[in-house]
Order: structure tokens, then sequence, then C-alpha cells
């Protein structure tokens, strides 16, 4: 047991070191000079939306805010009754001079309910520079700009974003996960980065009209479940780059319980599980705080492992408040400091999710259960329409032909 001891404490101080390397990742990102500001060219935005979700208006609304010249709000429902339909309604009274349509459509192209959402509401996009954003997401004001510049970078295809968890409720859930995506995730992504990963970060995916033609159009999306994976890989694999821009934005946490959190959380990991299982159980290192219990259980409750896990703590605390300052979260309002009591409940719940995802491969999304498996014969494309007049599917009442 003192051996095994030993092996989980020594797991923890490879954790312990990875949060170190990611509060330097989050520095370097930090410092480094952004892109030079280039032509603003037109921007549709699109947002497939599904429910009134927590905290969706305000959401939305930091898109309708955006300090750039000329842009346009796509939201696309495939419900009529659905109840998102009032915010978007709300959305245009408060913004008169924001260009907002609204595309209702139930047609239904493949497994993946977000990109057919999506196929339905391309042809009402009336720009080539086109913005996916999921529909939890808050963009600070300069959002639009910084992934402009970075699509001008030489060899630029697709740009995505940082983003941190923002609660919508002050529960125990909320909380956990807010600091699950902003003091592990964007750490992990940073330092992915800076080994020479350029995964697409699904929140935002953002690329001009005619890079989406030439990789298969969302059509070759609509069967996957994860959707921001695949559209990397096939920019990547014509040549381009997959680029971070400077802007981080958040995403809403909306579950007040436990148990919703671990679904959702159960969902992220069997996906990435399924894409990248080496990768993904090496991650478990990065969870050090439930390792560090780990060793003080083997131990019985042995002095060094007391000791060990205290110093495991102080040290995933010092990263995490460390990123909150480089990254300016706080002034930002974009998300909330780390709560440092927290950090070991919130490793263990990691590892209690690593566990499960071994157990299976379905997941729940929006009300559907998914397998993980990838190997799904490939449908069509869905060929990338050119602009269309607003007014045909900007719409107040029914579906749009």
């Amino acid at each position: 047991m003192t051996w095994l001891a030993f092996a989980a404490a020594t797991i923890a101080a490879a954790g312990l070191a990875q949060a170190g390397a990611g509060w330097l990742a989050a520095r370097r990102f930090a410092a480094a000079a952004p892109p030079p500001a280039g032509p603003r060219p037109p921007v549709t935005v699109l947002k497939p939306l599904h429910g009134d979700e927590p905290m969706l208006e305000q959401a939305l609304a930091s898109f309708c805010a955006q300090d750039y010249p000329c842009f346009q709000l796509v939201c696309g429902v495939q419900d009529p009754a659905d109840p998102a339909i009032a915010v978007v309604r709300r959305l245009r009274a408060r913004f008169p001079h924001c260009d907002i349509a609204l595309v209702i459509d139930r047609t239904q192209h493949g497994e993946n309910r977000k990109i057919a959402n999506l196929i339905n509401m391309l042809p009402a996009a009336k720009y080539d520079l086109l913005v996916i954003g999921d529909s939890d997401v808050h963009a600070p004001p300069d959002y639009l700009a910084c992934i402009a510049d970075t699509l001008a970078l030489p060899g630029a295809g697709l740009a995505t974003t940082l983003y941190t968890g923002l609660p919508a409720n002050p529960s125990l859930a909320a909380r956990l996960g807010a600091t699950g995506i902003t003091h592990s995730f964007v750490a992990g992504a940073l330092l992915a980065r800076a080994l020479g990963r350029q995964d697409c970060l699904g929140a935002t995916m953002a690329l001009r009209r005619e890079t989406l033609v030439a990789v298969g159009g969302l059509g070759a999306l609509v069967n996957h479940l994860a959707d921001d994976n695949v559209l990397g890989r096939l920019v990547r694999a014509r040549g381009l780059d997959v680029r971070l821009a400077a802007a981080v934005c958040a995403t809403t946490v909306p579950e007040a319980g436990l148990g919703a959190l671990f679904r959702h959380e159960l969902r992220w990991a069997r996906t990435i599980q399924a894409l990248v299982p080496a990768g993904y159980a090496a991650s478990a290192i990065q969870h050090p705080l439930a390792w560090a219990a780990l060793a003080v259980l083997l131990s019985g409750g042995a002095g060094w492992t007391l000791t060990g896990f205290m110093v495991c703590w102080a040290g995933r605390a010092l990263a995490a408040r460390g990123l909150d300052a480089r990254l300016a979260l706080a002034e930002s309002g974009l998300a909330t400091p780390a709560p440092v009591w927290l950090l070991p409940l919130r490793d263990l719940l990691s590892m209690a999710v690593v566990a499960a995802s071994y157990a299976g491969d379905r997941v729940e999304w929006r009300g559907q259960v998914l397998r993980t498996a990838l190997d799904k014969p490939e449908q069509g494309a869905i060929s990338v329409a050119a602009p269309q007049p607003a007014g045909a599917f900007a719409i107040s009442g029914g579906p749009t032909t």
C-alpha cells in the first residue's frame, strides 16, 4: 500500500506541475502581441438555439452589442413553439438597429441537431465571413474584431476562442462546473496549443464561406457528435491553420444540481475519449488533488501524504488564481474567481467523471441519447448556398420555406 500511495503521490506531483505549466501558457497567451488590426469585412454570426436556456438573452445581447461596423445575427430554431423565439423578439426590440434574422425550420438533415439547425439557417447568411457560436456564449465587445484579425493572418482557415465558465446561479453545481471550465479546461487548452495542437474549440468556429465549401459544407459534420473536432481536422487537411483568437468568451453553466452537472460533463468526457483515447487517459493526471487524496487513503493517513495534499492544494490554488489574474477574468465580468475551498471537490468530481466515461458510449444531449462512435458512413455533403436576401428569412411568425 505504501508503494501504491507513493505512485499516487507521484501522479499528483505531475498534475501539479501540469497546472503550473498551464499557468505559464496563460501568461504567454496574455502577453502575446495581438494580430495587426486589418480590414473589417461584414460578418454573419450563426446562433443555433434550443429552448429558453438560463441567461440566453444576456448571452445573445452580448453579440448584439459588438463593437464592429457591420454584422448580422442569424438565430435558428427547429420548433415553431420554441420559447427561444420570444427571446429573439425581445432582442429585436432592445436592439432595433441590429440586423437580426430568425429562421424556423423543422428539417432534420442528420443525427446532430445543432448542425441540422445550422444547415437550415445558412441560406439566411448575408455575408461570407461566418461565425458559428453556441447559444450560451457571452462575448466581449471586441470578439468579432479579434476573429476578423485572426482570420486575416496568412494561412488561417479557422478561428476559435478560449471560453471560461459563467455560473447561472449560486448553486454548488454551477460553481463547480464553472471552475472546471475556467481553471482546468482553459489551462489545458492553452498548454495543448503550446505543445503544437490546433484544436477547434466548439463554442466559436469562424471561417470564410469558401473554406466551408471546400471542406464539404456543414453536411460533412451532420452525423458527428464532435462537429468541432471534425471541422478542425477538415480545415487542417487542406493545409490551413486553426488559429486561437485573442478574445476570451464565457459559456453559461446552467446546472443547479450535481446530477445534471455530472451528466453534462460525462457527455464531454465520452466524446473526448472516443476522439483521442490515449490522450484522454493521460489527461487524468490534471486532477492532482484527487491523486493526492488517494495517496492519503492508501497510506492510512501518513503524515507525508497529508503534507503532500496540502502542498498540492496550495499549488493548485495559486495556479488557478494566477490564471485569473493573467487573463483579467474578474475584470471582464465573464468569469468568477477560482473557489479555492472547492478545488478538492472539483478534482474528485472530475475523476469520478473519468471513471464513469469508461462504462459506456452513450451520452445525453438536449433530450437526445447519442453514441460517441465516429465511424458512421458519411452522408452527401450539403452545399453552401450563396447569400440570400435577409427579408426572405427574417420572420416574425411561421416557419420558413
